[in-house]
């Protein structure tokens, strides 16, 4: 089999990536599906002609999840560095040696520390250049929290280790990309929030991803409003008139092409999303709830605006189907497609654009 006929055989519109990409793959929550998806994302061994996995995780909990599961025997190479990671192999890099008590959907605090010292590993070592891209298994936000991770998500964690201003979570599933202007806040808060230069911030955000991550020359990008029917000109909100279309005005003076407000609703019910490259959503629900319906479980979390490139599945941990063996990995496999894809569109964007009297620059010095 090819590698074209491998791409076909997952139902993936992206690119091949090329097969020397170290992908960095975090164990997640434990307790939760994170192991699951993992290894049904990479049980078809055709699958390491086109990246090399590098797992962040615990030897022993990997063996759990397989053994309860009754997954397929595939061959682990455990190491204790991403460097000795080898091609055509599934590698696995040991965060702990200590014994782990897997209570599938259970919340604990111990699973949470697992899922942080993975996280923390694959993150030192990105920035090491020891890896090139990140892909997370779900985390329990409750679970995880403690001194050294005081964060909404995996989001905000990164924006804060990689000293980024802002970042942006983009949903994405083949050619729609639906990004969310206010994340994980209380819907009471949204349009306290929502400022003309958040709303500036993260339409540029969105602009300048979908050219450098997405290859895509000239984005055309929609804003939805905020309130029902946008609004209807001040009559259902005043957010439209207000902040929502003198950013849009202001933008488009400028060459972009950015449209809307859009209400929500109408635009996604009549099929408006497919004429447009990047949609923005002013709340995680009025993004994320469309977004998922249509991607039939296979959508994709980029976070955009970063240094690194970063994806997870867009799904949780489903404590509820946990251990059960009904965890689908078609989410992630597309995550770990999603990472070499926008890492070779970046590579790309870079000579394209670089200028050719400096020195260039180590790997990873984007993330000293």
């Amino acid at each position: 089999m090819s590698n074209n006929e491998t791409y076909d055989r997952f139902e993936s519109n992206l690119r091949l990536p090329a097969p020397s990409i170290k992908v960095a793959i975090t164990q997640g929550d434990t307790n939760g599906i994170g192991f699951e998806v993992i290894l049904k994302a990479l049980e078809d061994p055709q699958i390491l002609e086109l990246f090399i996995p590098v797992i962040y995780g615990s030897p022993k909990a990997l063996a759990i999840h397989r053994k309860t599961l009754s997954l397929p025997e595939l061959n682990i190479n455990t190491i204790k560095k991403a460097e000795q990671a080898q091609k055509n192999k599934i590698n696995l890099v040991s965060v702990s040696e200590q014994d782990v008590k897997v209570e599938f959907g259970k919340q604990d605090a111990a699973a949470g520390e697992m899922a942080l010292l993975a996280l923390n590993q694959a993150v030192s070592d990105i920035k090491s250049g020891s890896v090139d891209v990140v892909v997370t298994a779900p985390i329990n936000k409750k679970s995880i929290q403690g001194e050294e991770f005081n964060f909404p998500g995996h989001t905000e964690y990164l924006a804060g280790r990689f000293n980024a201003r802002d970042s942006l979570m983009l949903m994405v599933s083949d050619n729609l990309r639906v990004g969310v202007a206010t994340g994980h806040i209380p819907l009471e808060k949204v349009p306290g929030v929502i400022t003309e230069k958040l709303l500036t911030d993260k339409i540029r955000m969105m602009h300048d991803s979908l050219i450098q991550d997405f290859g895509i020359p000239s984005p055309k990008i929609a804003i939805l409003g905020l309130n029902p029917h946008s609004g209807e000109n001040g009559l259902l909100g005043s957010e439209e008139e207000k902040t929502i279309k003198p950013v849009i005005a202001k933008l488009a003076s400028k060459n972009m092409l950015v449209f809307g407000p859009f209400a929500a609703d109408g635009f996604f019910g009549s099929g408006s999303y497919t004429h447009f490259d990047g949609i923005l959503a002013m709340y995680h629900d009025q993004g994320l709830l469309p977004f998922k319906t249509l991607a039939s479980g296979k959508g994709v979390n980029f976070t955009a605006g970063l240094p690194l490139v970063r994806t997870s599945p867009a799904h949780g941990t489903a404590f509820e189907i946990a251990g059960t063996n009904a965890a689908n990995g078609d989410s992630m496999r597309q995550a770990l497609y999603l990472a070499c894809d926008i890492y070779r569109n970046r590579q790309e964007w870079r000579e394209l654009t670089q200028n050719p009297l400096k020195v260039a620059q180590p790997h990873h010095s984007e993330y000293e």
